[in-house]
C-alpha cells in the first residue's frame, strides 16, 4: 500500500496551498493570509482525509464542505498546470513491484475524484491494482481502514504480507494499526525523519525507489 502525494509524487507545496486557497475561499484565514501556526495544522494532518481535516478545522458541515470543494478544485488546477508530478524512481518502483508479481493499491487522503484525476494525469493507471481513498465506509488515516480495505478487495490473505509506505506520521500510524510487517516511512514528503523515527514504522527510506528491493529481501529472509 503506498501513498501519493510526497510519497510517489512530488508535492512541491501543492496540497498546503490548495488548503491555504480552500480556507481563505470560506473566509477562515485572517487578512486573506495563512500564518505558521495553521501552517503548522495542516502539515501534521497530511495524509488525512481531505473532508475531516476541514471538519476538524471549521467544526460547521456547511464550510467544512465547502472548503473541501475548494480544496478539490484548487488542487486539480496545479495538476491540470503540470504542477504536480512524479518523484524520482517512482514509476520504475511501481513497475519493479508488479514485475516482481506484487499487488500494488495507491492510498490516500484525496477524495476518488482528485485520485484518479492524478493517477490518470501521471499515467499510471495500469500500474496499478486498486487506488482507495476515505469514503462512507473506510475512515482515513490514521484510523487503519485504507490498508484493511485493500487487503480484503485485493484478496490478500495475511495482513503480515502487506507493507505500507508513506511519508506522514498519518501513513505510518495506519500501517501500524494494521498490522502490516512493513511499515516504512518515506523521507521524500511531509514529514522530516525525527517525526517519522518518533512514528510506529519498520522502515525509513530516502525513497520509494527503495521499496521494491525492502520487500525482495525481506521474503527472501522470510523463506524456510
Amino acid at each position: 500500500m503506498i501513498d501519493l502525494a510526497g510519497t510517489t509524487v512530488r508535492d512541491d507545496g501543492a496540497v498546503e496551498g490548495a488548503f491555504v486557497d480552500a480556507l481563505r475561499t470560506v473566509g477562515a484565514l485572517r487578512d486573506g493570509r495563512a500564518d505558521e501556526e495553521l501552517l503548522r495544522v495542516v502539515r501534521s494532518t497530511m495524509g488525512m482525509s481531505k473532508i475531516a481535516v476541514f471538519r476538524d478545522m471549521l467544526e460547521e458541515e456547511g464550510r467544512a464542505q465547502s472548503a473541501n470543494a475548494a480544496f478539490e478544485d484548487a488542487y486539480a488546477r496545479r495538476v491540470l498546470a503540470g504542477d504536480v508530478d512524479a518523484l524520482p524512481g517512482a514509476e520504475d518502483a511501481l513497475r519493479e513491484l508488479r514485475e516482481d508479481g506484487i499487488r500494488i493499491a495507491l492510498t490516500t487522503g484525496f477524495s476518488a475524484a482528485t485520485r484518479d484525476l492524478l493517477i490518470e494525469s501521471l499515467g499510471w493507471a495500469n500500474l496499478v491494482d486498486l487506488a482507495l481513498s476515505p469514503d462512507s465506509q473506510l475512515r482515513g488515516r490514521p484510523a487503519p481502514d485504507l490498508v484493511l480495505g485493500a487487503l480484503i478487495r485485493l484478496q490478500v490473505d495475511d495482513v503480515r504480507a502487506v507493507a505500507v509506505a508513506g511519508d506522514s506520521v498519518n501513513d505510518l500510524l495506519c500501517g501500524h494499526r494494521a498490522g502490516a510487517s512493513i511499515v516504512a516511512g518515506v523521507l521524500s514528503g511531509a514529514h522530516d525523519r525525527e517525526s517519522l523515527a518518533a512514528a510506529p514504522h519498520t522502515h525509513l527510506l530516502d525513497s520509494i525507489s527503495e521499496l521494491p528491493a525492502l520487500i525482495r529481501h525481506r521474503a527472501a529472509v522470510a523463506l524456510p
